[in-house]
C-alpha cells in the first residue's frame, strides 16, 4: 500500500477526521450545536478516547478511509503504489 501519499492526501484526513468524530457525537448523543464551548468537546473528546467501542469505531472508521474496495486485501494497484504524490482529479 502506498501509504506515504494516502496520508499526503487532504481527502483522506477529512474522512478519517470527520469519521471519528461523527463517532463520537453519536455515541454522546450529542449533535454539532450540542458543543458550545471548548471544554464541552474535549469532554467528549476524553470520554471517547477511553471508551472502548468508541475507538473501535473510530479504528473501523481508519479502515474503511484505507482500504481499497477495487483491489484485493489492504493493498494498492500497481498504479498507485508508483504515485509520488496524491493523483489530482
Amino acid at each position: 500500500m502506498n501509504l506515504r501519499i494516502r496520508l499526503k492526501n487532504p481527502v483522506f484526513w477529512v474522512q478519517v477526521v470527520t469519521g471519528a468524530f461523527a463517532a463520537m457525537l453519536a455515541y454522546a448523543g450529542l449533535t454539532a450545536a450540542d458543543l458550545t464551548s471548548w471544554g464541552a468537546l474535549l469532554g467528549v473528546v476524553q470520554r471517547t478516547l477511553t471508551n472502548p467501542y468508541c475507538l473501535f469505531l473510530i479504528a473501523s472508521n481508519v479502515w474503511s478511509a484505507l482500504n481499497d474496495p477495487t483491489t484485493s486485501g489492504l493493498t494498492d494497484s500497481d498504479r498507485a503504489k508508483r504515485y509520488d504524490k496524491p493523483l489530482e482529479p
